[in-house]
């Protein structure tokens, strides 16, 4: 056992004092990964608002719904036939990688494909017959009636020239090829095609009824069916009479109408509903299908592995396509683009309100102006520059006078040290001839040397004959 001294003070800073701090960036762009490696490309339906078409050729624009929004960007360099249809209001279905934009910080779907759900008259019928419907009581959960387990024979109300029927058959052959489909071949989109849909319905309704005991020709179930598109192309499972007939039907009736974004009215009438064709045959094959013995079904059930083994590889393909797509160079430059959009919107708000200002500055100094009284402001400045101008004079007189003042006092002393009239007063100022200079003291003249001696009027010349040195003082 480890002895323990009195200097074993454990652990000083334990492991779980230490913390991750992520700077902002750093956050965003780890929160961008999670989306595009969790969400990545995805469906979304919603109602636009905020459409903004940029002259960058990118589009800005926000779906919502009853409680929340999303923001949505086209970049330029999407293809997509739907672009000009774009209005607001509009409801579609978009195709889109939820991405980050990490300079504003916010999540938004970058879309790739739009679909038009229909228009909004079409919608707001559609909503109306739906209110209508659920007041009657026709969307009741205590109505529907549970599908047969083990259905020997349904059905099909579809067109027998569409994808749908091959789907529903390719669907029963893999999982229960001893069902029998009894199809009811209608029209399932235009003009008086949900009459059809309608008749076709009860036709199989009386089929039933015309065999009520007869286990080789009554029915177990409808499947009504088909497959995806507009609001516009599904409308006819948006009829009164369609939701009459499945309501009124004595057999249930599984609705799988379009993809599973799509919503009518008959899904919400039948007993079951089913997202796609596919999905409706399997709902009614489901309980044959599982109760299978397990070697008539490894080979399936091997199968199915498989397929989901190639769906994996596949979407690990395509994360992988997904993630080199995102580090093409023309990514970047789609969010350089958006944040040139997003800065030139910023630009043009701040101009506009630099004008605001200036404007209202503006108009504040001209109502100031305005409040000016011009003439007494006029008047008193004349009358200003009027003292202004009288002190100035006077000043100046004043200064002219002090400087003649001066001067004069300047010459008067100029005159009193003159050396005229220090010559005027009996002296006389001696210089040398030739040089021109004072002689100060005897000492500086010589025998023989020409003198020049300045009176007060005129000259003398002279002839040095001797100099005599001064007499020593006490």
């Amino acid at each position: 056992m480890k002895v323990k001294s009195q200097w074993d003070f454990g652990e000083l800073f334990p492991a779980e004092t230490f913390r991750k701090v992520w700077t902002v960036s750093e956050l965003t762009a780890r929160i961008r990964g999670l989306l595009e490696k969790q969400i990545g490309v995805t469906w979304v339906s919603g109602e636009i608002t905020n459409l903004r078409a940029q002259a960058s050729g990118h589009v800005y624009f926000t779906i919502k719904d009853a409680t929340t929004q999303l923001n949505c960007v086209l970049f330029r360099g999407e293809a997509t036939s739907q672009r000009a249809a774009l209005r607001e209001g509009q409801q579609v279905v978009l195709q889109g990688e939820l991405t980050v934009y990490e300079p504003r910080g916010q999540y938004q779907l970058r879309v790739t494909a739009i679909e038009l759900q229909g228009l909004g008259a079409l919608q707001q019928a559609f909503e109306k017959l739906k209110q209508k419907l659920q007041a009657a009581g026709w969307f009741s959960q205590a109505r529907k009636r549970p599908l047969p387990p083990f259905p020997s024979r349904i059905g099909v109300v579809t067109s027998p020239t569409g994808a749908a029927i091959r789907d529903v058959a390719r669907a029963v052959e893999r999982r229960h090829p001893g069902l029998e489909l009894i199809l009811a071949p209608c029209r399932v989109q235009g003009i008086g095609a949900a009459e059809e849909i309608a008749t076709a319905i009860q036709l199989l309704n009386r089929w039933h009824q015309a065999h009520p005991h007869d286990p080789n020709q009554r029915l177990d179930a409808i499947l009504l069916t088909r497959g995806g598109g507009s609001l516009e192309d599904l409308w006819a499972f948006n009829e009164e009479c369609v939701a009459r007939a499945i309501f009124e039907s004595d057999l249930p009736v599984v609705s799988a109408v379009g993809h599973e974004i799509d919503f009518t009215i008959s899904d919400f009438v039948a007993d079951a509903r089913a997202a796609t064709p596919t999905a409706g045959a399997e709902i009614l094959t489901e309980n044959a299908f599982a109760s299978r013995d397990f070697v008539a079904t490894a080979p399936g059930r091997l199968l199915l592995l498989l397929r989901r083994r190639l769906e994996e590889e596949r979407d690990n393909w395509q994360r992988l396509a997904r993630a080199i797509e995102r580090s093409h160079p023309r990514r970047k430059l789609d969010e350089h683009w958006q944040y040139l959009d997003d800065l030139r919107l910023r630009l043009a708000r701040k101009t506009r309100q630099s004008w605001r200002e200036h404007l209202a500055r503006w108009e504040l100094w001209r109502k100031r102006l305005n409040q000016i009284r011009w003439h007494q402001e006029l008047a008193r400045r004349r009358q200003l520059l009027k003292e202004q101008d009288r002190r100035r004079q006077a000043l100046a007189r004043a200064r002219l006078a002090e400087a003649l003042s001066r001067w004069q006092t300047a010459q008067a002393r100029l005159e009193l040290l003159s050396p005229t009239r220090v010559l005027e007063r009996g002296f006389s100022i001696t210089l040398d001839a030739r040089t021109g200079q004072i002689l100060r003291r005897a000492q500086d003249a010589t025998p023989g040397q020409l003198l020049l001696t300045r009176l007060p009027q005129g000259t003398i010349g002279s002839v040095v004959e001797s100099v005599s040195k001064p007499a020593p003082t006490g």
